[in-house]
């Protein structure tokens, strides 16, 4: 088991294997991400299930993964790994804490590049946003072109589906395409700092290259 040969491996500093990121620390930004109040409604219902049954889909749990750390909020896997150990009825420590360091990239997984959107992801696998309406009543009547980015809809469509933005259902506390862009160039900083530690101070080559990609595939 990895966990049992890697000191420190439920944390960052001290652990061999785990990349050496200048996370945030915002406590506010954790607290909506933990309690359903992110303004990204997939995300959200995805929170909101956890604390409820103690359960979520791998893939739901990727993507709340991502979007607390190198996707959007910026904060540290940690904090994400002990909210899980938290509510997760199958937590299982080693494989906990490994997902969330490859979840951010911080080990295992190192393409930083590719990033979950909140909006564009589940849009793929449902479009009716069935699953979003399950587990955020509130916003159970918006019409599917807004279920995920419901701060786009008219005051007038808000109006009829009984959900004001900012009022019954929070504003996004980022803007993704904003903020997903900016991380990436946070962690392209951070992959050039472990590699030119690795070389002994030496130049970080091909850096470039990841930076630029990073823009580009967005998602």
């Amino acid at each position: 088991c990895c966990m049992h040969a890697t000191p420190n491996y439920r944390r960052m500093v001290g652990n061999p294997i785990c990349r050496q990121i200048s996370w945030g620390e915002d406590a506010a930004l954790v607290a909506a991400w933990r309690e359903g109040r992110t303004g990204y409604p997939w995300i959200d219902a995805a929170m909101t299930q956890l604390r409820r049954e103690g359960w979520i889909h791998h893939l739901a749990r990727h993507a709340v993964a991502c979007f607390l750390t190198r996707g959007d909020l910026w904060q540290s896997w940690e904090t994400g790994a002990a909210v899980f150990e938290e509510y997760l009825l199958d937590a299982d420590e080693a494989i906990n804490f490994g997902n969330w360091m490859w979840l951010s990239c911080s080990c295992f997984f190192y393409q930083y590049f590719r990033c979950y959107s909140p909006v564009a992801f589940p849009q793929k696998y449902d479009k009716q946003g069935a699953y979003v309406r399950h587990w955020l009543p509130q916003l159970a009547r918006l019409p599917a072109k807004y279920i995920y980015e419901p701060w786009k809809a008219p005051i007038a469509v808000q109006k009829e589906a009984g959900c004001i933005i900012g009022v019954d259902y929070p504003k996004p506390i980022v803007d993704h395409q904003v903020v997903s862009k900016e991380n990436m160039g946070k962690m392209a900083e951070a992959y050039a700092a472990h590699k030119a530690g690795k070389a002994g101070g030496g130049p970080a080559a091909g850096n470039g290259k990841q930076a630029a990609a990073a823009g580009k595939q967005a998602a």
